[in-house]
């Protein structure tokens, strides 16, 4: 069985605008150790999806299945010790600004009763991990960009998780960085056999790093497959878009 399964996955908000319908009826599958990208236009769903892997939102309707088992029917308990093998990292970091760096990547450590000694341990052999040995000591407002990424990606791994969501992780980033990232996840990848879901508006994200992508429009799966696939042979109108854009891009670089 596939690793991650969405089955038949519905999630609506309420506003005060009305009531929008974010998924409608989303099937699909990840495989474990790949690298599955979710594209979209904005609004188009895939935030919310992500957010369903790890049930940080609860679907209306259909299941989540990690492993084979059914997060909808997981204790409180249960769900938390679930969630451990999920690691996520953001658009903007989300670090803690008055902590430093190390104290950073223990976070998460600290938070499974993890010993001081081991927990700061454990986050200088990461920090070495994502190229910041040199950095432990600094805050995150005298780092970089790319360097907040890099912190976030070692404290998302700090509880060594099987699947790591990438939530619009560089879109803040300019685009040499940007590529820095991508490397660095598909060294995680290759090294730990880590399951890597990205989620991203640039199909130049999903081209250089993805095996397979499913692409969202109006909270509808529009299309999935291969990647090479779907670039040379797009069957919808959205991914046309999409791609059309990617290469309209590069032209102006």
């Amino acid at each position: 069985m596939s690793e991650i399964v969405l089955e038949n996955i519905s999630k609506s908000f309420t506003t005060k605008d009305g009531t929008v319908e974010a998924l409608k009826n989303v099937s699909l599958s990840i495989e474990k150790g790949e690298i599955y990208g979710v594209i979209g236009m904005s609004g188009a769903g895939k935030s919310t999806l992500v957010r369903c892997i790890n049930f940080l939102e609860q679907p209306d309707e259909g299941r989540v299945l990690i492993d084979g088992n059914s997060l909808g029917e997981l204790s409180e308990k249960e769900l938390r010790k679930q969630r451990e093998q999920i690691g996520m990292i953001f658009q903007h970091f989300n670090l803690l600004m008055q902590k430093n760096v190390l104290e950073n990547v223990c976070f998460p450590l600290y938070i499974q009763n993890v010993k001081k000694k081991d927990a700061r341990k454990k986050a200088s052999e990461l920090l070495e991990l994502v190229g910041l040995e040199d950095r432990k000591k600094a805050y995150p407002a005298q780092l970089s960009g790319g360097q907040k990424q890099r912190v976030a990606i070692a404290r998302a791994l700090a509880s060594d998780p099987k699947i790591l969501l990438c939530d619009e992780a560089t879109s803040a980033l300019d685009p040499q960085t940007t590529a820095s990232i991508l490397e660095l996840l598909q060294d995680i990848n290759k090294r730990f056999g880590i399951t890597i879901v990205i989620i991203t508006h640039q199909m130049s994200v999903v081209r250089k790093i993805c095996n397979r992508v499913a692409i969202m429009e109006d909270g509808v799966l529009a299309e999935t497959g291969p990647v090479s696939e779907v670039f040379q042979h797009p069957k919808t109108k959205v991914a046309r878009k999409l791609i059309r854009q990617d290469i309209d891009l590069e032209e102006e670089m």
